[in-house]
């Protein structure tokens, strides 16, 4: 399957359940995704929700629109000093990731985000998932900061690593 392939729809409130099918695997292996207990049913909902009003996609194949991947951002504070900088959310199926999936969704974000005058996305990384690290800076973001030690996760410490996008203002 190649990006070809995939089709990018917008989330929403009715995409809790897939959404959860994504994510949920990455809770109780690896370190992609903070918590290590999966989220339940009813959480679905407060998990997407932090998105309305920006730019989120559901990543589907052609072929009988299975979800292999999603793509958020979200306000980085609610506070009007930082409209302008959004917080990406995104995950892929296992077995997806490699396929340029991943990049397909942030740059479709990212055009999304823009005409809406954000200028910043934010990632925040466990430094226990390299693979994450690597692909975020393959597609133009920096490390820009390092809370060490504060996450642990199955008996491992982890830093949390920001990693920062800087978008092209609206012309």
């Amino acid at each position: 399957m190649t990006i070809e392939n995939i089709l990018l729809c917008p989330l929403g409130e009715g995409d809790g359940a897939e959404v959860l099918d994504i994510f949920n695997p990455y809770t109780t292996s690896g370190f992609a995704a903070y918590t290590d207990t999966p989220l339940p049913e009813d959480a679905a909902l407060s998990f997407i929700q932090p998105s309305a009003g920006y730019p989120a996609c559901m990543a589907r194949t052609l072929d009988g629109g299975y979800a292999v991947g999603f793509g958020m951002l979200r306000p980085y504070s609610p506070l009007p000093a930082f409209s302008r900088t959004a917080e990406l959310t995104m995950f892929l199926r296992d077995g997806w990731t490699g396929r340029g999936i991943g990049t397909l969704v942030l740059l479709h974000l990212a055009g999304e985000a823009v005409p809406m005058g954000i200028t910043t996305i934010l990632a925040s990384i466990s430094s226990l998932n390299p693979a994450s690290i690597r692909f975020h800076q393959k597609n133009g973001f920096r490390e820009c900061g390092r809370l060490e030690g504060v996450g642990e996760k199955f008996g491992r410490p982890f830093d949390v690593v920001y990693c920062q996008k800087e978008l092209p203002p609206i012309s």
